[in-house]
């Protein structure tokens, strides 16, 4: 490994400066960049160069990170707090220029990416002001002159792989959590979106955390986040990604006894009821389905609708699906500024693409959208529209994770209900109704870990517990909220006689 400084500039042909990634291991920026990443909106434009990180580059972080944790525990929670509350400072002094990065590697629209940053700076700040909060309790005993406490400790090293399709905000939320509480960090961020980790990373150097508490490494799952995992000095790894991969981490992990949380897929259904407003039950699935370009866990795939409301219900639907238009995220002038940014690569546009053109070969109807696409242009995927498909149908059943939703008749509440549980996904799940009654009953029996009702099933607070149930998550450890700090501490109790 060679040190360089934190970031190296060129030129491009855009005019804009290139920024060359490189990985950050016990407080030094290390790594020849060898990997380009494209603007998903700018055919041919490189976004940033990073590293291809070696499992000898994991050995290296891991150990700077075992070094220095202890030292980082040591400190006050105060103390740690207080770095964290100005690394999220320092996120939003530089809201800015870390969005359009953002876009350009990612490619959401820049409201979407500043609203990231945000998230992020918002979640360290939170965390941090959790340095003050109580993490034990003082509790009586059986025993005389016996006084009983419990305390949190820290994991030790803990692993964290993080996804593209929120390239800051879910390593803050990952990150925050498990600083706060004593933890040292070896995170390996997504191949597609290197740049926004190494923003989260520079703003906690600058503000002042000690070198070898946070350690990046970039480069392939398969070689790095292996690595991470396998190592035995990783107390415990924190993963968001796809079910299969996740599922094959699980093993790796409990093979050792270790601590391992994972967030994974989701196919998010959302029953529409017949005495819903049609127009903003439409409104409240485009969001879900639309925003973020349909990538996110989170996002709405499959409705269904009751009979009295299905016809006005699909025609408020295509509409809003129309207002979504798709283009470069950077682009926010004028009346026709797209409300939809481009699809992350062209694996996934692809996917979308496949997704569509089966479902319509095999009967569906495409109310919105369109399959077809440049296959050497921008990659811009159209809000989608699919009706008149069977239950069992794979666009129905799989993930996506494109701006593709199914829309499907009930007859009824009871059995709108079955078919939401009807899923190997528990994630979220929503409801459209005016009825308090139902929309009890239905935060009761859906099978999801988050309840929308009249809400769009994207969107989350950070200050509340996070994660599903089947294959969306081990269902165990919950991410944000002050549950986050569960994952990363362990609970002792003592006993104290007088």
């Amino acid at each position: 490994m060679t040190s360089t400084a934190t970031d190296v500039t060129t030129s491009t042909s855009t005019g804009r400066e290139l920024i060359t990634v490189r990985h950050l291991i016990n407080g030094e920026w290390l790594g020849e960049a060898d990997i380009e990443r494209m603007n998903p909106a700018r055919p041919g434009e490189v976004a940033a160069l990073s590293p291809s990180g070696t499992a000898a580059d994991v050995d290296a972080a891991i150990t700077a990170a075992a070094a220095a944790q202890p030292g980082w525990a040591a400190l006050p929670a105060p103390s740690r707090g207080a770095i964290l509350i100005t690394a999220g400072n320092l996120l939003i002094e530089r809201q800015a220029a870390i969005a359009e990065d953002l876009v350009r590697e990612e490619g959401k629209t820049l409201a979407e990416a500043k609203g990231e940053v945000k998230r992020a700076s918002d979640v360290l700040r939170f965390f941090g002001s959790l340095g003050w909060a109580a993490t034990g309790e003082v509790l009586p005993s059986g025993l005389p002159d016996t006084t009983i406490t419990t305390r949190r400790e820290a994991l030790g090293v803990v692993g964290l792989i993080t996804p593209w399709n929120f390239p800051i905000a879910i390593p803050a939320w990952k990150s925050a959590p498990a600083l706060i509480s004593g933890n040292a960090v070896v995170i390996k961020p997504a191949e597609l979106t290197p740049l926004s980790a190494t923003h989260l990373a520079r703003a906690l150097q600058d503000a002042g955390l000690p070198p070898g508490v946070f350690n990046v490494v970039h480069g392939k799952g398969r070689v790095v986040g292996d690595a991470l995992a396998r190592d035995p000095r990783i107390a415990g790894l924190s993963f968001t990604g796809s079910t299969n991969v996740g599922l094959g981490l699980q093993e790796i992990l409990n093979a050792r006894r270790a601590r391992v949380q994972l967030e994974m897929g989701g196919k998010n259904g959302v029953l529409v009821l017949d005495d819903a407003d049609p127009r903003k039950a439409a409104q409240v699935v485009a969001a879900g389905a639309f925003g973020l370009t349909g990538q996110a866990c989170t996002a709405t795939s499959r409705v269904y609708v009751t009979p009295g409301v299905r016809a006005e219900f699909l025609e408020a639907l295509t509409a809003e699906a129309a207002a979504y238009t798709a283009g470069d995220g950077l682009d926010t002038d004028g009346p026709d500024a797209v409300r939809m940014g481009a699809v992350v690569s062209r694996q996934q546009f692809e996917q979308d693409q496949a997704a569509v053109r089966t479902a319509v070969e095999r009967g569906a109807t495409l109310l919105h959208g369109t399959y077809d696409g440049d296959p050497d242009g921008a990659l811009l995927f159209p809000a989608a529209v699919l009706t008149d498909l069977p239950f069992d149908d794979a666009a129905v059943t799989e993930e996506i994770f494109g701006p593709v939703v199914t829309v499907l008749e009930v007859a009824d509440y009871e059995a709108g209900l079955a078919a939401i549980n009807d899923s190997r996904y528990g994630l979220t799940a929503g409801i459209c109704t005016d009825s308090l009654a139902l929309a009890t009953d239905f935060a009761a029996r859906a099978q999801a870990g988050v309840i929308k009702v009249n809400r769009p099933t994207a969107g989350l607070d950070l200050n509340v517990p996070f994660g599903g149930v089947k294959d969306s998550s081990t269902n165990t450890f919950r991410e944000q909220g002050r549950s986050a700090l569960d994952f990363f501490t362990w609970g002792k109790t003592v006993y104290t006689g007088v």
